[in-house]
This record gives structure tokens, C-alpha cells and sequence, in this order.
């Protein structure tokens, strides 16, 4: 609601007043002309034109001061008619904020049989008897005077003086950076602190605009539950009395924030808006319902005469449908009889399809199942020759690692061989007095030694000989067999025979290996060799 609308009721209810005779005028004399006013003093000067006339003060619980607040409230939240009244739904919404505002709770059955009487008022009320339902108390029982004036002029404060939240809280100074409690008071475009919340000393204003924001602040210097509302000249530190004022204050400011960046008036300006323009939208829809249900009062009526033209025909056309019912049945008796036998037919076709379709199922799960089979099986061949591949893999790694080994070993023993060796030599060198002493016994026990070892040497070469004899002496006997045979065919032809002897029958050395093992020279160099050895005791060794 804009001023001139607002101040347009206000003049209304002081011209009302002054025009006794409710001819419609006033004279001049009856009025006081001001330029320069303040909306709350112009206010102030039209409830006194028309208060002495019409407020009774009988009964009231509330002084003159608080019927003046409900007076404004009342233009407020009228209606933009003439004569100004108040709907049902607005004294809803007034009577349920003065209810929270005063602590208590909202008594929706006690406001629904208040309905039924404003039902004979037209569901509206005026100025008047608004103030007097505030003043009985009706909706306010239990409630002492000064809470039914502390609600009434919260309410008052927010919708007219458009102050969204007011509190104490301490202000951080410019210029001294000292902490000062002041009563603050937020409004949309504003932040106002005073001294006392009296406001008769008022001590500056917080701009907000769209430039504006709102931040909390941690703890510092020894104080708890701070914000800051920084502006483009300059920035507020504040801080709040508990974490829930701190809230409550942020929160507030940065709705107002974000309403003017938005363009959007006051909450309570929005909601009034928007409740107007559902009462306005309701009172369409009900006024085209009236519209409707008229024009389709008048549609039945003509309905009503068609449809007892049509009952006169549906009278003519029965007897026809009834001839035709007959003829109908007997071609659907003809029809159905044509219709079992083709069902028939198809029953059989579908049955013999349905075995067809449960032959081929049967087939292609055989098939997926083979295909199953199959690919089971060649992830079990992939698995072997993965697993034969790793085996061979891990085959090769262990033949490295034992060529590596082995060639470790080797390099090990060498270098114990070698480290052995100087062993050997240190110890030859510190005992070398021990193995000047001991160089005979050693000496005879490395010819003894040699000696085994020839020993055992001869023995294996008797054996040898002696399987060369034993060869020898076997192709002696075959040499024999064929000497003889020939002896026998030279004798045959010639008659005469010579026998060749195969050597001496002198006699024979006897050895170790045998009769005639070694001869002479061989007996002699095999005794030259030991002896060389048996005098090179060292090599022995």
C-alpha cells in the first residue's frame, strides 16, 4: 500500500467525522492545512478529529495511546474501499500476530466460532469495532494490560513503523574502537542505533543497500558472538548478547539484503500483497462460479425441453430397436456359431504352434548348452596353458637362479681354495722347523703312499692283461682249431706235416697279474719308473 492511499484513509476518517450532517462536505473553517508533516503526526491529527466522536471508552483495557496504534493498524490492513472495513482473513492474521506477540498460543477453534458472528456483520468489521474487540480482551484473557499494550505496539512498530527486529546489542565506536550498548532498530533500507530504546536520542544509521553484507566474526579480544555488517564507506562491528541473538540478527539482515537486491518491499508489505491478491483471485473464481452456475442454470433449462423431445423419439425408436434387437440376435447366434468354429481352429493351430515353439526351446537350450560346454572348456584350456606358461616361466627362473648359484659356488670355492692356499703357505712358513723334522716320516709315508697307489694301479692293468691273456688265449685256440684243420689238408695233400710251435716252453716269470704277465723288458722298465718316483719324495707329496 503506497502513502496516498494510506493517507487517503486517514483523511477519510477525519472528514467522516466532521461531516455531521453526512451531506458529503466540510466547510473550510473545519480544516487545517500543513506542508510540511510527518506521517505520524498527520496520523496522530486525523484520529483526533474523529476519536472524541466515536470511541466509547467504557470497559477498554487499553488506554487511548493503544487504541491510536490499532486505529493505524486498522488502515493498514483495510480494505481499499469506502467505508473502510476489515475482512475476516485480516483480522485472522492481526489477531494471531498479537497473540505470539504477547506469548500466547492461537486459539483457532475460539476464532472459528468468532466467524460464525461476523458472518452477520458481512464477515467484515470497522475501525471501530476493531478497537473495541482489542479493548474487551475477547481474544486475550489471562493477559494482564501492559502485555496486551507491549503486542500491540510490536505489531504496531512492524507494520506501520516497518521495524523488522530491534534489540540491545553493543556497538564496536570508529574513532575510540571502545564498546557502547545501543538500542538498534532494523528496517528494510536501514540499521538506526540509539542510546536507550526510548529513541529520544538517536546516534546514527546503517545504509544498507545491495553493495551491503552481513558476516559473522570469530572470537577476539574477550568477546563472544560478534558479526559485521561492512557498507562501501565504512563497516559495523557488533556484538550480540547469545549465539541465538547473533542468528537471529544475521539472518534478519540478510533477508534485507536480499530483498532489495531483489527489489521486493518489506515481509509484511509482501504478505499483505500477496494476501490481497488472494482474496482478489478467490473473489474472481467465486464470481465466476456465480457466472457459471447461472449460465448453466439456463443451459439445464434448455437440456431439460431437449430432452423430452428426445424422449419421445427414444419412445418411436424403442419399438424399432426392439424389431431390430430380434433381427440382431438371430445373425448373432448365426455369428457365434461361425465364431466357436473358427475358435476351434485356432485352438488347434495354436496348440500345434505352441508344440513347435516348445521343440525349437528345447533345441536352443541344448545348443546354449553345448555353447555353454564348450566355452567352459576353453577357459579351462586358456587356464592350463596359463598355468603351463607360469610353470615354464617359473622353470626358467629357477634354472637361472641355480646357474647363478652354482656359479657363486664356484666363484666361493675358488676363493676358499685360494684363501686355503694361504693358509697352507702361512702355516708352511711358521712350521717350518716342525716340517724340516717331520719331511722323513712324511717323505716315507708319501712313497708309501705312491707306492699303494702303484699298487692299486698294477692291479687294475693285471686285470686288464689279464683280460687281454684271457682274449689272447681264446684267439690262440681259435688259431689252433684253424692251424689244425689246415695241418690236416696239407698232410692230406702233400703228406707231410710240420708243426709250428707258438714259443719257448722254458720257463715262465710268475707276477702279481700271473704266469707270464710282463716280459723281461717290461718287468724292468715298470721297476726303473717306481723307483724314480720312490726318489722324488716332494712330487709325492
Amino acid at each position: 500500500m503506497g502513502l496516498r492511499d494510506e493517507l487517503l484513509k486517514s483523511i477519510w476518517h477525519a472528514f467522516t467525522a466532521l461531516d455531521v450532517d453526512r451531506s458529503g462536505k466540510v466547510s473550510k473553517s473545519q480544516l487545517k492545512v500543513q506542508d510540511n508533516f510527518d506521517r505520524l503526526e498527520f496520523n496522530k491529527m486525523c484520529w483526533t478529529l474523529c476519536v472524541k466522536k466515536n470511541l466509547n471508552r467504557n470497559h477498554l483495557l487499553i488506554n487511548e495511546e493503544d487504541a491510536f496504534k490499532v486505529w493505524c493498524i486498522f488502515n493498514y490492513l483495510s480494505e481499499d474501499k469506502y467505508p473502510l472495513v476489515i475482512v475476516s482473513e485480516e483480522i485472522e492474521y492481526f489477531l494471531r500476530k498479537l497473540t505470539e506477540a504477547m506469548g500466547g498460543g492461537w486459539a483457532e477453534e475460539k476464532f472459528e466460532k468468532y466467524k460464525v458472528q461476523l458472518q452477520r456483520k458481512q464477515n467484515c468489521l470497522s475501525v471501530w469495532e476493531l478497537i473495541e474487540l482489542v479493548g474487551m480482551g475477547y481474544f486475550s484473557k489471562g493477559m494482564d494490560r501492559q502485555t496486551l499494550s507491549m503486542g500491540i505496539t510490536e505489531i504496531f512498530q512492524e507494520l506501520i513503523l516497518g521495524v523488522i527486529k530491534q534489540g540491545y546489542m553493543m556497538k564496536k565506536g570508529h574513532k575510540r574502537k571502545n564498546w557502547t550498548e545501543r538500542w538498534f532498530v532494523l528496517r528494510l533500507s536501514s540499521i538506526s542505533y540509539f542510546v536507550g530504546e526510548d529513541l529520544a536520542e538517536k546516534k546514527g544509521d546503517i545504509v544498507l543497500d545491495r553493495n551491503c553484507c552481513v558476516e559473522s566474526l570469530p572470537d577476539k579480544e574477550g568477546r563472544k558472538c560478534l558479526f559485521i555488517i561492512k557498507c562501501s564507506d565504512k563497516s559495523f562491528e557488533i556484538n550480540a548478547s547469545d549465539k541465538r541473538k547473533k542468528q537471529e540478527w544475521i539472518q534478519a539482515i540478510q533477508t534485507c539484503l536480499n530483498l532489495i537486491r531483489l527489489g521486493l518491499p518489506a515481509p509484511h508489505q509482501y504478505a499483505q500483497q500477496k494476501r490481497r491478491e488472494l482474496r482478489v483471485r478467490q473473489q474472481a473464481e467465486l464470481e465466476e462460479l456465480e457466472n457459471s452456475m447461472m449460465r448453466l442454470q439456463a443451459t439445464n433449462e434448455t437440456r431439460q425441453c431437449e430432452l423430452e423431445t428426445l424422449r419421445m423419439k427414444l419412445e418411436e425408436a424403442a419399438a424399432k430397436a426392439v424389431r431390430e434387437e430380434r433381427m440382431r440376435l438371430h445373425t448373432q447366434r448365426e455369428l457365434q456359431d461361425r465364431y466357436r468354429t473358427d475358435l476351434e481352429r485356432e485352438k488347434m493351430v495354436r496348440l500345434q504352434m505352441e508344440q513347435q515353439m516348445a521343440q525349437k526351446s528345447s533345441e536352443l537350450e541344448q545348443y546354449l548348452q553345448r555353447v555353454r560346454e564348450l566355452e567352459d572348456m576353453y577357459h579351462r584350456l586358456e587356464e592350463a596353458l596359463e598355468d603351463e606358461r607360469q610353470a615354464r616361466q617359473d622353470e626358467e627362473a629357477v634354472r637361472k637362479l641355480q646357474a647363478r648359484l652354482l656359479e657363486e659356488e664356484a666363484t666361493k670355492r675358488t676363493e676358499l681354495e685360494q684363501i686355503h692356499l694361504q693358509q697352507q703357505r702361512a702355516i708352511a712358513q711358521t712350521q717350518s722347523e716342525k716340517q724340516q723334522l717331520q719331511d722323513e716320516r712324511l717323505a716315507k709315508e708319501a712313497a708309501l703312499q705312491a707306492a699303494m697307489e702303484q699298487l692299486s694301479q698294477l692291479e687294475s692293468e693285471r686285470h686288464g692283461a689279464l683280460e687281454q691273456y684271457q682274449e689272447v688265449m681264446k684267439k690262440l685256440e681259435n688259431a689252433t682249431i684253424k692251424t689244425q684243420s689246415w695241418k690236416n689238408k696239407v698232410a692230406h695233400q702233400e703228406g707231410l706235416i710240420r708243426l709250428i710251435q707258438p714259443g719257448s716252453k722254458g720257463p715262465q716269470r710268475i707276477t702279481n697279474w700271473g704266469p707270464a704277465a710282463f716280459t723281461d723288458t717290461e718287468l724292468n722298465l715298470r721297476e726303473k719308473n717306481w723307483q724314480e718316483k720312490k726318489n722324488r719324495p716332494g712330487q709325492t707329496q
